[in-house]
């Protein structure tokens, strides 16, 4: 896990040593371990590389790394989790190794196999190998583009890096806002990261699961990988379903538990985190893992003393039922301010939420001498968590005018989850039952597309639309490559949904966010839920066994039974791991965003009715009136406007 650049100069001109130590430097806080620069002068080109040391500590796995004597130099990030399999196999045919890393067994892999060898990875990874004998160079980012790979390509220079913030130091570019991309962003907060556009002009992002090849001056981007390929046909049966899951499951937890390094895992408390925590507990004290972990048994978890998405009694269950250490630490008022700056320059990208409590979490890790952390991410997008009680209960209801016994039921059943959520201290942006039957009872959906048609008017009527009017016509580089896939014929609503969210719209920002904040204090997070056999098999599977039997995550939490806390594995309310944003804006945040809002009511912004936003954030600040509801709306516009005036002064 490492921070990757690489500067080609097409027209042969040697690349100065101070512009890719610059370049190269800027991504520091990714690799603390090490950094390391190679040049070619002749062909023009040098490759940056700032070392994270996860799998053998020593110098023989520092980076650029060469293979077939000197002919492919790779700077690379990431980790390919089967690479002991793929070392044997390779001994087999005569490759032999100076290094116990999994970057020289990516060498031989291409030395063997050639951009087929990607199918056989298993691991997240963006590494870039170029060939001294051909004068090319080939990109490759991970199925699901959990390690990010950008670039630049101009008319005489192509540079690539893991971060937007490198690209301010690269010679001869100067950082701008892509309007475009802004404006797409600010109307819809999932909208970008899913594509190959950026927020900065003339920097693209190789998209998930494609490699990119240039030569010649000639760039060609190509998709190695498609989900709908790799589906499988699954058990006809929930226990089948969810046996076949367990065992991929704990596979998954098993080949993530490889390190040379302490390892642990970021619990909040809910199901996702605590079936990592209690699977990865129960293999480490199994042993028999190949490179595994021998300091494998702590936890993390960030308390929110008072707020409402504290999640510390269910974390402590978890500690104590999984008998591992768990470093608590609470997350307050104090910590609002401090570090914000950096926090949000760390961020590297904007977003709808204030990324605070998972950035202290990570830093945590780092102070207690653990780098690497398995973590819950993906399962949510992957398994429909984000269906809250009312579309559990409603979205397979059934006829209001031939069942109403039936909807009655449900919608106390409904009622009972909300007054249990507000014995919390909020209602999780829960609606009233009459609200829950318009926006998910399959009898109501015709008047639901009548809402959502007038929508933007009844937000307009509200005064609650600062974004300035835009129309946005095809443009080239931001339709995400999944968006174009034929779904099976018979899947249903949810898998559908699901499988838009997982790969074009909500995780891959979800992904960025994390990968960005884990990595600002050189922290590797692997995720089990994200193994492309995992993936495969789940979107295999019908839509019962994501939401079903009023819970979601169905056949995951079927598959843990008598595995972990029975409270958390059967808990039918998702709290999400937040910063306690209406509390800190109603706070100590206050005086922060009243100053943005009042640098853009003046400046005829051209995204951004800067009066009416100012209005708006006034009066919540005024009547101390911040929610979680219109946090959503003004926090993306404030994030914006930190990040243009840090990008584009």
């Amino acid at each position: 896990m490492c921070g990757i650049a690489g500067i080609w100069n097409l027209d042969g001109r040697p690349v100065e040593p101070a512009a890719i130590d610059r370049y190269t430097d800027a991504l520091a806080h990714r690799g603390p371990d090490g950094r390391g620069t190679w040049h070619d002068d002749g062909a023009g080109i040098a490759l940056g590389h700032r070392r994270l040391a996860i799998l053998d500590l020593t110098d023989d796995g520092r980076q650029p790394m060469s293979g077939g004597n000197g002919r492919w130099w790779i700077v690379y990030n990431g980790e390919v989790y089967n690479f002991v399999e793929l070392r044997r196999e390779l001994e087999g045919k005569g490759h032999r190794f100076h290094s116990a890393s999994d970057t020289e067994v990516i060498l031989a892999a291409w030395a063997e196999w050639g951009e087929a060898m990607l199918e056989r990875f298993n691991g997240m990874w963006a590494f870039a190998i170029f060939d001294r004998e051909q004068r090319s160079l080939f990109l490759a980012r991970d199925r699901f583009g959990i390690k990010p790979l950008l670039y630049r390509f101009s008319a005489g220079q192509f540079a690539f890096a893991s971060e937007l913030k490198a690209f301010r130091q690269l010679s001869g570019y100067v950082p701008a806002i892509d309007r475009e991309s802004a404006a797409r962003l600010l109307a819809d907060g999932f909208s970008l990261e899913g594509t190959a556009r950026t927020l900065l002009e003339g920097v693209r992002r190789l998209p998930a699961g494609h490699s990119a090849t240039l030569q010649d001056g000639r760039l060609e981007v190509r998709r190695w990988w498609n989900t709908l390929d790799h589906l499988e046909v699954p058990p006809p049966t929930l226990q089948g379903q969810a046996e076949r899951f367990r065992e991929l499951f704990y596979d998954a937890v098993k080949l993530r538990m490889r390190s040379d390094v302490p390892i642990g895992s970021c619990l909040s408390g809910g199901f996702d985190s605590s079936a990592v925590v209690c699977t990865l507990a129960e293999l480490g004290r199994a042993g028999g893992i190949s490179r595994q972990a021998e300091d494998w048994q702590h936890t993390f978890v960030a308390t929110f003393p008072g707020a409402f998405n504290d999640e510390s009694k269910e974390a402590a269950l978890v500690v104590d039922y999984a008998s591992v250490k768990g470093h608590f630490f609470p997350v307050t008022e104090t910590d609002a301010l401090t570090d914000l700056d950096r926090i949000l320059d760390d961020f590297d990208d904007v977003y709808i939420g204030l990324p605070t409590a998972p950035w202290l979490i990570y830093r945590e890790l780092r102070r207690a001498g653990v780098k690497v952390s398995l973590d819950g991410h993906g399962a949510d997008e992957l398994m429909g968590a984000y269906a809250q009680a009312d579309q559990l209960l409603l979205h397979d209801a059934p006829s209001l005018l031939f069942a109403p016994g039936e909807n009655l039921r449900r919608l106390a059943e409904y009622r009972s989850a909300v007054e249990g959520l507000k014995a919390r201290g909020g209602t999780g942006g829960l609606r009233s039952p009459l609200e829950a039957l318009l926006a998910h009872h399959p009898s109501l959906r015709p008047l639901r597309r009548g809402w959502q048609a007038i929508k933007p008017l009844r937000r307009k009527a509200a005064g609650e639309e600062f974004l300035r009017e835009r129309r946005f016509a095809p443009a080239e580089g931001f339709l995400p490559p999944a968006a174009g896939d034929r779904l099976p014929a018979e899947w249903g609503e949810i898998n559908r949904t699901l499988y838009a969210m997982f790969h074009a719209t909500l995780l891959p920002s979800i992904l960025r966010n994390f990968d960005r904040l884990s990595m600002a204090h050189g922290i590797e997070v692997r995720m089990p839920f994200m193994d492309w056999r995992l993936v495969s098999y789940v979107f295999s599977l019908p839509d019962s066994a994501k939401l079903g039997g009023g819970m979601t995550k169905r056949v995951a939490r079927e598959a843990m039974k008598g595995k972990m806390p029975e409270s958390i594995r059967s808990a039918k309310h998702k709290i999400g791991f937040n910063s306690p944003m209406p509390e800190w804006l109603n706070g100590p945040l206050r005086g922060w965003a009243e100053e943005l809002a009042q640098r853009v009511e003046t400046s005829g912004h051209d995204l951004i009715d800067g009066k009416a936003f100012a209005g708006y954030v006034r009066g919540l600040c005024r009547e101390q009136a911040w929610s979680w509801q219109n946090c959503g709306k003004a926090w993306p516009v404030l994030h914006y406007l930190w990040f243009e005036k840090k990008f584009a002064g």
